[in-house]
């Protein structure tokens, strides 16, 4: 970009929560590649946009749409935010809030209540302790406990599917509930390049971009 004549850059990590092992690597990484400019560009960093109402909106068009296409309507919304140890969280890293309000925030643009939706962690790994509700033991609980025959899946964190998606949520997580006595299991995919989604990207990035172009 610099040998292109880019005098600013705008460097937008694509994680919507802030997290020191996501958007605080990315971030270290992009520094990093300043380090070897004698001749640096003028840098901006997009902050976390979990509460944007363009984002929150898309998320919600995508549980509407997907709740509307069900054969039967699911019972409960399952909110699958990618883990971190819990030990982060007693650090400050301030991930966990920025979950649980970006549930909140959803929750309130589809005018449900609190039994309709719940928050959870996956991709858990190692012997220590992450994030809880851990996903994949939820929707089990959900099932074998509360009785419920129908959930919806949907993983805010990701903007676009990959295989913590596609593999564990639509696979593992899936078996989990089914094996708990689940029947019928929706996975909302995430926003990848859906209108709505780019559509809040670009409002972000313009938005940061005030005072740079005309």
């Amino acid at each position: 970009m610099v040998r292109a004549g880019c005098t600013k850059i705008l460097f937008f990590p694509l994680y919507p929560h802030y997290a020191g092992a996501t958007s605080a690597t990315a971030n270290d990484q992009f520094f990093r590649a300043l380090m070897d400019e004698t001749w640096q560009p003028i840098a901006r960093i997009v902050e976390p946009y979990y509460d944007n109402p363009m984002y929150i909106e898309a998320l919600a068009q995508s549980v509407e749409k997907a709740y509307a296409e069900a054969d039967k309507k699911p019972e409960v919304l399952v909110v699958s935010y990618h883990g971190v140890p819990k030990r982060y969280l007693m650090q400050g890293d301030p991930y966990h809030c920025h979950c649980q309000k970006n549930t909140r925030l959803l929750k309130e643009r589809l005018g449900w209540d609190d039994t309709q939706i719940v928050t959870t962690f996956q991709s858990r790994f190692g012997p220590e302790e992450w994030l809880q509700p851990y996903t994949v033991k939820e929707v089990a609980r959900l099932a074998k406990e509360d009785g419920k025959k129908r959930i919806a899946v949907i993983a805010p964190a990701f903007s676009a599917d990959c295989i913590e998606t596609l593999e564990e949520i639509n696979e593992e997580i899936r078996e989990s509930f089914e094996h708990a006595g689940g029947e019928d299991f929706t996975y909302i995919p995430c926003l990848n390049d859906s209108d709505a989604h780019i559509e809040a990207l670009s409002k972000i990035i313009e938005t940061n971009l005030q005072g740079w172009l005309d």
